[in-house]
């Protein structure tokens, strides 16, 4: 039983926690985008099934596409590490770094330009050096008006950094930082590892993009304890998501790049052609494909630092992250 049960707090261990909301988050993805995908089908069919069944529906190519999977990805990971925090962590969904007063809006907008910047930065060195060329501007698909068209992939990245960080940082992180609070660590080596660890499992779940790499991959690492950064300087996640969403939205929207091996978001600001050493442009998987990124995300995080001592004064790990929600109460003594 107590592979399963820490008698100490009455809650399953931390592995047990950790597996049991992801596999509800991916499940209720999946459950949630079929069902959207077949009622958008059957709508475009006139509510007619095809002769061969379910089993023959496509996906529908479509730009509003990426829009309809943040959407479920936003609320499938709201839902379950709400539901997750409640019955399985007993601490409520704003442990998981949701305190949202003056400070957390403030470190969210911090966030955005942060994001901005650094992938504007990436931008203007490729284009110096000759390694992208611009060839058009403005451009959409399926003549909506610009502005409109550009709100379709505005808005999945802000559900796709809401949710990623919600998962992957604000509940993989603390429960595993938590899980790992061994005397023989401690809270700042337990957050430290868990830091890692879950930039590892982030990367391990992008290794399936198309177009990936063993380079890739190592890059997502390094984009995940980019992301998390602030958050073990901060216990909340306002820079993280700020990071991740202006991240993204430059990325693909308005320089043009791929974004982690996925294009197409049915709009951009500029439409770029890459070429130059696919080893430092990461060629068709985007910019986190190349050797050029792993700098710019240490600037990155240097910068997180810099915004985090200017506001605080220090820059030090965020213990209470690493904290149960058991520790100021008795324990529970073995049966």
């Amino acid at each position: 039983m107590e592979l399963f049960l820490d008698r100490s707090t009455g809650r399953l261990r931390t592995l047990w926690r950790l597996g049991i909301q992801y596999w509800a988050y991916w499940v209720l993805v999946q459950i949630i985008f079929s069902l959207v995908v077949v009622g958008w089908l059957l709508v475009d069919s006139g509510g007619r099934m095809p002769s061969g069944g379910l089993d023959t529906l496509v996906v529908p190519d479509s730009p509003a596409l990426p829009l309809v999977s943040g959407i479920v990805g936003l609320l499938a990971a709201i839902l379950t590490v709400w539901l997750a925090g409640r019955f399985l962590d007993r601490r409520p969904f704003s442990a998981f770094g949701f305190h949202l007063g003056a400070g957390w809006w403030l470190d969210l907008f911090f966030g955005m330009i942060l994001g901005a910047l650094l992938m504007t930065a990436v931008f203007l060195i490729e284009l110096g050096l000759g390694w992208v060329e611009v060839t058009g501007s403005f451009e959409t698909q399926g003549g909506a008006p610009f502005v409109i068209s550009m709100l379709i992939p505005a808005a999945a990245f802000v559900c796709v950094g809401v949710s990623e960080e919600t998962v992957f940082r604000g509940y993989q992180l603390k429960n595993g930082a938590e899980g790992l609070n061994y005397p023989s660590l401690g809270p700042r080596g337990a957050i430290l590892l868990a830091w890692v660890l879950s930039s590892v499992f982030f990367a391990v779940l992008h290794a399936d993009n198309p177009n990936a790499t063993p380079i890739s991959t190592l890059n997502i690492v390094l984009a995940g304890l980019m992301l998390g950064f602030g958050y073990v300087l901060s216990g909340e996640l306002a820079i993280p998501i700020g990071l991740h969403i202006t991240w993204n939205f430059f990325q693909g929207a308005v320089y043009g790049f791929p974004v982690s091996g996925l294009g197409d978001f049915g709009a951009t600001l500029l439409a770029t052609e890459q070429g130059g050493p696919e080893l430092w442009t990461g060629g068709s998987f985007g910019p986190e494909g190349g050797l050029l990124i792993p700098a710019v995300m240490l600037l990155g995080m240097s910068l997180v630092a810099l915004w985090t001592r200017l506001r605080t004064g220090k820059v030090s790990l965020h213990t209470p992250i690493a904290e149960s929600p058991y520790r100021d109460r008795p324990q529970i003594p073995p049966q």
